[in-house]
Protein backbone atom coordinates (compact mmCIF):
# COMPACT_ATOMS: atom_id res chain seq x y z
CA UNK A 1 0.00 0.00 0.00
CA UNK A 2 1.22 3.19 -0.90
CA UNK A 3 2.22 5.81 1.46
CA UNK A 4 0.27 9.08 1.09
CA UNK A 5 2.63 11.38 -0.30
CA UNK A 6 2.97 15.08 1.35
CA UNK A 7 1.06 16.86 -1.21
CA UNK A 8 -2.00 14.62 -0.09
CA UNK A 9 -1.12 15.35 3.84
CA UNK A 10 -0.61 18.98 3.46
CA UNK A 11 -4.43 18.67 2.08
CA UNK A 12 -5.46 16.60 4.43
CA UNK A 13 -4.14 18.56 7.19
CA UNK A 14 -6.04 22.21 5.37
CA UNK A 15 -9.52 20.21 5.15
CA UNK A 16 -8.66 19.58 9.15
CA UNK A 17 -7.87 23.21 9.41
CA UNK A 18 -11.30 24.30 7.65
CA UNK A 19 -13.48 22.01 9.64
CA UNK A 20 -12.05 23.16 12.98
CA UNK A 21 -12.42 26.33 12.16
CA UNK A 22 -16.27 25.89 11.22
CA UNK A 23 -16.77 24.01 14.03
CA UNK A 24 -14.80 27.34 16.37
CA UNK A 25 -17.50 29.83 14.58
CA UNK A 26 -20.28 27.55 14.90
CA UNK A 27 -19.40 27.19 18.54
CA UNK A 28 -18.98 30.97 18.71
CA UNK A 29 -22.26 31.74 16.64
CA UNK A 30 -24.45 30.01 18.44
CA UNK A 31 -22.61 31.04 22.22
CA UNK A 32 -22.83 35.26 21.22
CA UNK A 33 -25.23 35.79 18.76
CA UNK A 34 -28.16 33.21 17.67
CA UNK A 35 -29.18 29.64 18.42
CA UNK A 36 -31.37 27.61 16.41
CA UNK A 37 -34.80 26.38 18.34
CA UNK A 38 -37.07 24.64 17.43
CA UNK A 39 -40.82 24.33 18.98
CA UNK A 40 -41.29 21.29 20.95
CA UNK A 41 -45.08 21.59 22.02
CA UNK A 42 -48.39 23.48 21.31
CA UNK A 43 -48.21 26.04 24.32
CA UNK A 44 -47.82 28.89 21.97
CA UNK A 45 -50.00 28.18 19.25
CA UNK A 46 -51.51 30.16 17.43
CA UNK A 47 -48.18 32.52 17.37
CA UNK A 48 -45.70 29.45 16.98
CA UNK A 49 -46.90 26.12 15.62
CA UNK A 50 -45.13 22.42 16.69
CA UNK A 51 -42.19 21.81 14.86
CA UNK A 52 -41.87 26.02 13.71
CA UNK A 53 -38.28 26.55 13.82
CA UNK A 54 -36.77 30.16 15.07
CA UNK A 55 -33.22 32.10 16.30
CA UNK A 56 -33.04 32.98 19.82
CA UNK A 57 -31.03 36.35 20.00
CA UNK A 58 -28.19 35.87 22.57
CA UNK A 59 -27.11 39.86 22.16
CA UNK A 60 -31.01 41.16 23.22
CA UNK A 61 -30.69 40.83 27.07
CA UNK A 62 -26.94 40.16 27.86
CA UNK A 63 -25.43 36.85 28.86
CA UNK A 64 -26.01 34.75 31.73
CA UNK A 65 -24.49 31.20 32.26
CA UNK A 66 -27.55 29.52 30.76
CA UNK A 67 -26.47 31.25 27.29
CA UNK A 68 -23.55 28.64 26.98
CA UNK A 69 -23.66 24.65 26.32
CA UNK A 70 -24.02 23.28 29.41
CA UNK A 71 -24.97 25.69 31.98
CA UNK A 72 -21.01 26.52 31.67
CA UNK A 73 -20.04 29.96 32.48
CA UNK A 74 -17.73 31.15 35.72
CA UNK A 75 -20.47 33.75 36.73
CA UNK A 76 -23.75 34.11 38.32
CA UNK A 77 -26.39 36.29 36.98
CA UNK A 78 -26.34 38.47 33.79
CA UNK A 79 -23.75 40.87 32.05
CA UNK A 80 -24.34 43.36 29.75
CA UNK A 81 -27.92 43.16 30.66
CA UNK A 82 -31.31 44.45 29.13
CA UNK A 83 -34.14 43.91 30.56
CA UNK A 84 -37.05 42.37 28.31
CA UNK A 85 -40.39 44.15 27.55
CA UNK A 86 -43.91 42.92 27.87
CA UNK A 87 -45.23 40.85 25.05
CA UNK A 88 -41.78 39.45 24.11
CA UNK A 89 -41.86 36.11 23.38
CA UNK A 90 -38.48 34.43 25.28
CA UNK A 91 -36.19 31.18 25.66
CA UNK A 92 -35.53 30.66 29.06
CA UNK A 93 -34.67 27.61 31.75
CA UNK A 94 -37.57 27.16 34.26
CA UNK A 95 -36.40 27.26 37.86
CA UNK A 96 -38.10 23.87 38.40
CA UNK A 97 -36.55 22.20 34.92
CA UNK A 98 -32.99 23.93 34.50
CA UNK A 99 -31.88 21.28 31.80
CA UNK A 100 -34.64 22.04 29.53
CA UNK A 101 -35.44 25.48 27.23
CA UNK A 102 -38.86 26.93 27.32
CA UNK A 103 -40.81 29.63 25.33
CA UNK A 104 -43.38 31.67 26.58
CA UNK A 105 -44.82 35.55 26.52
CA UNK A 106 -43.52 37.58 28.89
CA UNK A 107 -46.81 38.88 30.54
CA UNK A 108 -45.97 40.26 34.06
CA UNK A 109 -43.23 42.20 35.49
CA UNK A 110 -40.99 42.54 38.16
CA UNK A 111 -43.54 43.74 40.75
CA UNK A 112 -46.59 43.06 38.98
CA UNK A 113 -49.91 41.97 40.13
CA UNK A 114 -51.25 39.16 37.47
CA UNK A 115 -54.23 37.77 37.61
CA UNK A 116 -56.81 35.65 35.32
CA UNK A 117 -60.62 36.05 35.97
CA UNK A 118 -63.13 34.09 33.65
CA UNK A 119 -60.53 33.61 31.41
CA UNK A 120 -59.39 37.31 31.21
CA UNK A 121 -55.65 38.77 32.24
CA UNK A 122 -55.43 40.90 34.48
CA UNK A 123 -52.57 43.10 35.17
CA UNK A 124 -52.19 45.56 38.15
CA UNK A 125 -56.09 45.28 38.19
CA UNK A 126 -57.10 46.10 35.38
CA UNK A 127 -58.47 43.64 32.98
CA UNK A 128 -56.31 43.38 29.24
CA UNK A 129 -58.37 44.06 26.11
CA UNK A 130 -58.98 41.35 24.13
CA UNK A 131 -61.05 40.92 21.33
CA UNK A 132 -63.09 37.84 20.02
CA UNK A 133 -61.78 36.87 15.86
CA UNK A 134 -62.00 33.80 14.12
CA UNK A 135 -61.61 30.52 14.69
CA UNK A 136 -58.42 28.85 14.83
CA UNK A 137 -58.50 25.50 13.32
CA UNK A 138 -56.09 23.37 14.71
CA UNK A 139 -54.37 20.33 13.36
CA UNK A 140 -51.41 19.73 15.84
CA UNK A 141 -53.63 16.68 16.51
CA UNK A 142 -53.61 15.56 13.05
CA UNK A 143 -57.64 16.15 13.08
CA UNK A 144 -58.35 20.02 12.57
CA UNK A 145 -59.91 21.40 15.46
CA UNK A 146 -61.75 24.77 15.73
CA UNK A 147 -60.59 26.94 18.73
CA UNK A 148 -61.81 30.47 20.03
CA UNK A 149 -58.87 32.94 19.16
CA UNK A 150 -58.61 36.24 20.27
CA UNK A 151 -56.60 39.51 19.76
CA UNK A 152 -55.51 40.19 23.38
CA UNK A 153 -53.64 43.90 23.70
CA UNK A 154 -51.34 44.67 26.36
CA UNK A 155 -51.36 47.54 28.32
CA UNK A 156 -47.89 48.77 26.45
CA UNK A 157 -49.80 47.89 23.19
CA UNK A 158 -48.50 44.93 21.72
CA UNK A 159 -51.29 42.67 20.17
CA UNK A 160 -50.97 39.22 19.90
CA UNK A 161 -53.35 36.22 19.21
CA UNK A 162 -54.44 33.58 21.84
CA UNK A 163 -56.96 30.97 22.01
CA UNK A 164 -59.03 29.42 24.33
CA UNK A 165 -59.80 25.63 23.70
CA UNK A 166 -62.15 25.36 26.97
CA UNK A 167 -64.02 28.52 26.23
CA UNK A 168 -62.96 30.66 30.03
CA UNK A 169 -63.47 27.87 32.09
CA UNK A 170 -60.57 26.36 31.58
CA UNK A 171 -58.68 24.98 34.92
CA UNK A 172 -56.27 28.04 34.95
CA UNK A 173 -58.83 30.29 33.53
CA UNK A 174 -59.63 31.69 37.03
CA UNK A 175 -55.76 32.29 39.34
CA UNK A 176 -54.77 33.54 42.65
CA UNK A 177 -53.23 37.14 42.09
CA UNK A 178 -49.50 36.38 41.68
CA UNK A 179 -47.15 39.16 42.80
CA UNK A 180 -44.08 39.08 40.49
CA UNK A 181 -40.95 39.20 43.34
CA UNK A 182 -38.13 42.16 42.05
CA UNK A 183 -35.85 40.61 39.01
CA UNK A 184 -38.59 38.35 38.31
CA UNK A 185 -41.02 37.56 35.03
CA UNK A 186 -44.28 35.98 34.54
CA UNK A 187 -44.74 33.51 32.04
CA UNK A 188 -47.54 32.65 29.51
CA UNK A 189 -48.13 30.85 26.37
CA UNK A 190 -50.65 31.40 23.87
CA UNK A 191 -52.22 28.61 24.36
CA UNK A 192 -53.78 29.99 27.26
CA UNK A 193 -55.80 26.36 28.60
CA UNK A 194 -52.70 23.75 27.15
CA UNK A 195 -49.71 25.73 28.72
CA UNK A 196 -47.47 24.90 31.73
CA UNK A 197 -46.12 28.55 32.63
CA UNK A 198 -45.64 30.61 35.63
CA UNK A 199 -49.93 30.00 36.44
CA UNK A 200 -49.32 26.66 37.51
CA UNK A 201 -49.65 26.03 41.40
CA UNK A 202 -47.76 22.72 43.20
CA UNK A 203 -50.27 20.33 44.21
CA UNK A 204 -53.97 19.57 43.67
CA UNK A 205 -55.61 21.62 45.67
CA UNK A 206 -56.68 25.51 43.61
CA UNK A 207 -56.11 28.15 45.74
CA UNK A 208 -58.76 30.70 46.30
CA UNK A 209 -58.72 33.51 44.09
CA UNK A 210 -58.20 36.29 47.08
CA UNK A 211 -55.12 34.21 47.74
CA UNK A 212 -51.56 36.27 46.88
CA UNK A 213 -48.92 33.79 45.85
CA UNK A 214 -45.28 35.79 45.90
CA UNK A 215 -43.43 32.42 46.98
CA UNK A 216 -41.94 30.16 44.38
CA UNK A 217 -42.11 27.53 46.46
CA UNK A 218 -45.98 27.24 46.27
CA UNK A 219 -45.25 27.54 42.25
CA UNK A 220 -44.36 24.25 39.87
CA UNK A 221 -41.77 23.51 37.15
CA UNK A 222 -42.24 27.04 36.02
CA UNK A 223 -43.12 29.76 38.74
CA UNK A 224 -41.44 33.23 38.57
CA UNK A 225 -38.44 33.45 35.87
CA UNK A 226 -35.14 35.11 37.14
CA UNK A 227 -34.06 37.58 34.98
CA UNK A 228 -30.71 34.85 35.12
CA UNK A 229 -32.43 32.21 33.72
CA UNK A 230 -33.50 34.04 30.52
CA UNK A 231 -31.61 32.67 27.14
CA UNK A 232 -33.49 35.83 24.72
CA UNK A 233 -36.04 36.68 22.47
CA UNK A 234 -37.52 34.49 19.76
CA UNK A 235 -36.87 36.70 16.40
Amino acid sequence: MAKPSSGDLRELWELAKTLIWAVVIAIVVRTFAFEPFNIPSGSMIPTLLVGDYLFVSKTAYGYSRFSFPWGLAPFHGRIWADEPKRGDVVVFRPPGDLDTDFIKRVIGLPGDRIQVKGGILQINGTPVKREKVEDFIDTSSGEPVAKIQYVETLPNGVSHRIIEASGDTGQLDNTPIYVVPQGDYFMMGDNRDDSNDSRVWKGYVEPPLDQEISDPALLDKVGFVPAENLIGPAK
